[in-house]
């Protein structure tokens, strides 16, 4: 990707939202809410890159589920969520599956999101307009 637009509608990634998360009482992971930084809703399908950073660490694929309509996915499965509409006054809750989950304190959580405007083609070969609506912000964990 070459340019991608950026409005800044939202913050990212909202204040208070993240908190460890627990099964049978032990932390299993974390957990925190982000906001599309654009002034319209769009389906999942259209998310091109999506990844985040913690404290300056990239998570792992397999350890994030993008959770969104009571549907928990993987980032991998993102760009075959057609059906899945993400409107723009619902936050999506981001959740991370690691041991331990997080110290107690500040942390900085990065976020890193591109999608597409299906309905803005820009040139040949069915290519969009590229949004960036990336965020990055510290927050205290919740426990």
């Amino acid at each position: 990707m070459t340019f991608a637009l950026r409005m800044n509608f939202v913050d990212v990634v909202p204040d208070n939202s993240l908190k460890n998360t627990y099964v049978d009482g032990k932390k299993n992971g974390y957990q925190f809410d982000i906001r599309l930084s654009y002034y319209r809703g769009h389906f999942l399908s259209v998310i091109d890159e999506f990844g985040i950073e913690v404290d300056g660490k990239k998570v792992s694929d397999d350890e994030i589920r993008f959770c969104l309509n009571g549907k928990e996915l993987a980032p991998w499965q993102l760009s075959e969520a057609y059906t899945e509409f993400w409107p723009i006054l619902k936050p999506a809750t981001i959740k991370v599956l690691k041991v331990g989950g997080l110290d107690s304190g500040d942390h900085n959580v990065k976020v890193t999101l591109f999608f597409r405007a299906p309905y803005m083609p820009i040139g040949p070969n069915h290519q969009y307009m590229e949004y960036n609506s990336c965020g990055e912000k510290t927050l205290p964990v919740i426990d």
